[in-house]
């Protein structure tokens, strides 16, 4: 089997299908900034997946059946959707927020191309950003009395588990999804990832995360590493060069926003609502 994908390692549902990757130890590439023939029909939504040559497709779930695992039950896809509660925090700082997507590119292929995806991904990232905020303005959306009350369907369901992992004696699409999402909550700390660390009602959750960290040993882009036992240091960077290239992208679109901004907001209203997700 050979894989493309595309999106970056702050996505959890990205995270979900690189995590299925590197656990069935399939060939994958992965791709920062979207290939042509995804950008022109969904933008620079992700994950985006081809499988041995296919048509790409957009949908983790889906895509994680086809890597092998057995498909997410609808209350279990719908209570790790409810743990992602807190995503909106991740621009709270923008300067916090666009040195994390500084060091997201590849490190592989010649520096050339290495420059360049990172320059374009500053793109991306502004998208990102001002999705979020748009998200906060238009949703209104008001915190939880405590982030922990979102994972206890998860402490629960670990109670009740047959194995190892919530899917059994391997890590399935549900396992693979949660943590993703934890990724998420890691990648740039949220205050969910507090209520994961501290909430004492989470000891067996914790207990999960500590498993997985051990099947995910040698993954790299282990992004809850630095805040769950066993630790382990936290992913690395691009190179100083590329942060480089990526801020300056970042300054050539503040400098030509009368052009950039509408550019970012048709893209937004051009991805499929019913997919609508904040991958960042």
């Amino acid at each position: 089997m050979n894989v493309k994908v595309y999106g970056f390692n702050h996505s959890p549902w990205v995270q979900a299908v690189l995590l299925a990757l590197h656990d069935k130890g399939i060939k994958h590439r992965v791709y920062i900034n979207p290939p042509p023939e995804v950008f022109k029909k969904w933008g620079v939504y992700m994950p985006a997946v081809s499988i041995n040559g296919e048509p790409w497709e957009i949908e983790s779930p889906e895509i994680l059946v086809k890597l092998g695992c057995e498909p997410i039950l609808k209350n279990d896809l719908k209570a790790v959707q409810v743990a992602w509660q807190g995503v909106l925090h991740r621009a709270n700082n923008p300067i916090r927020f666009f040195a994390a997507f500084s060091k997201v590119g590849t490190d592989s292929g010649i520096l050339i191309s290495r420059l360049i995806d990172s320059f374009l991904l500053s793109f991306i990232s502004c998208y990102m950003f001002l999705l979020i905020n748009f998200a906060k303005f238009k949703l209104k959306v008001k915190d939880p009395d405590s982030f922990g009350d979102q994972f206890m369907y998860w402490e629960e369901k670990l109670k009740l588990k047959k194995g190892p992992y919530i899917d059994g004696g391997e890590p399935g699409a549900t396992d693979l999804l949660l943590f993703g999402v934890i990724q998420c909550h890691s990648s740039i700390p949220v205050p969910a990832l507090s209520a994961l660390q501290f909430d004492e009602r989470l000891s067996g959750l914790r207990k999960w995360i500590a498993l997985m960290h051990e099947r995910f040993l040698y993954y790299p882009y282990l992004y809850s590493s630095k805040f769950f036992e066993p630790l382990r240091p936290y992913p690395k960077s691009t190179h100083i060069s590329q942060q480089v290239i990526f801020f300056l992208g970042i300054l050539t679109i503040l400098i030509f926003s009368p052009i950039t901004i509408p550019l970012i907001i048709f893209l937004m209203l051009r991805t499929p609502r019913k997919n609508q997700k904040f991958s960042s």
